[in-house]
């Protein structure tokens, strides 16, 4: 890996977040940065972590499987690891995606089978009250 090094505005602008968001990431030790003083200084590890939790975030992954997944990263080992558990991750996301497409097909089914009883209601309550029973 290079030298190079960021500065927490230079994460910000590059990554397009706020740097609110990376102090929140660093809070939550997901990230480590260095310091010079009161200065926080990244290292390029810092920007892949931070990378693969906004990557994570766009997909669903929790900070808990965020974290375990910058944990797995070894650029040494070509990150095997950490890319087998990212596909097993991808896969269980997919399958919570697909039950809950599922439930909400299920939930429009039951909010059609509601409106048709209470339009029918409403019909019925309707003429009720033009054409009282004597």
């Amino acid at each position: 890996m290079s030298s190079q090094t960021y500065s927490i505005s230079d994460l910000a602008r590059e990554l397009d977040i706020t740097t609110r968001a990376i102090r929140f990431y660093e809070e939550q030790g997901l990230l480590a940065p260095e310091r010079r003083g009161q200065e926080r200084i990244y290292s390029p590890r810092d920007k892949v972590s931070l990378k693969l939790i906004l990557r994570g975030k766009r997909i669903g992954f929790s900070l808990a499987e965020c974290r375990e997944l910058i944990e797995l990263y070894d650029p040494s080992s070509g990150n095997l690891k950490q890319l087998h558990s990212m596909l097993a991750k991808i896969s269980e996301r997919r399958e919570q995606l697909e039950q809950q497409l599922l439930d909400i097909e299920q939930m429009k089914l039951e909010l059609d089978t509601a409106e048709e009883r209470c339009t029918q209601a409403l019909q019925q309550t309707l003429q009720n009250q033009k054409h009282p029973a004597q």
